[in-house]
């Protein structure tokens, strides 16, 4: 049984960020930490102005729910969807969000 085991392991060296990618894909938690990177990201991602006004965020199935209290910023932001998925998707390097759902 161990030799089984071993011989299941990469031989060669991977780099750190590698090695993770490789073991959130195994355990099937990876999209799950991107969500909730995401989430930890939006001010730094999107400014201090809209994190102020944003009460809520979740995730469910790629798509984002956004809970301003500014209908406003909700009308602008809801026009600049798109380049706000590209500019989220890019921070990760791979389609994490689909669909941003102001509310």
């Amino acid at each position: 049984m161990k030799k089984d085991y071993y011989s299941k392991r990469k031989s060669e060296i991977s780099p750190l960020k590698e090695a993770i990618d490789e073991m959130l894909k195994a355990y099937k938690i990876k999209g799950k930490v991107n969500e909730t990177t995401v989430i930890e990201s939006w001010e730094r991602i999107m400014g201090k102005p809209i994190a102020a006004r944003t009460t809520d965020l979740k995730f469910k199935y790629k798509k984002l729910y956004v809970t301003l209290n500014s209908a406003p910023l909700r009308q602008e932001l809801a026009m600049s969807k798109s380049k706000m998925i590209e500019l989220l998707n890019r921070e990760f390097s791979e389609k994490v969000v689909e669909d941003i759902i102001f509310l």
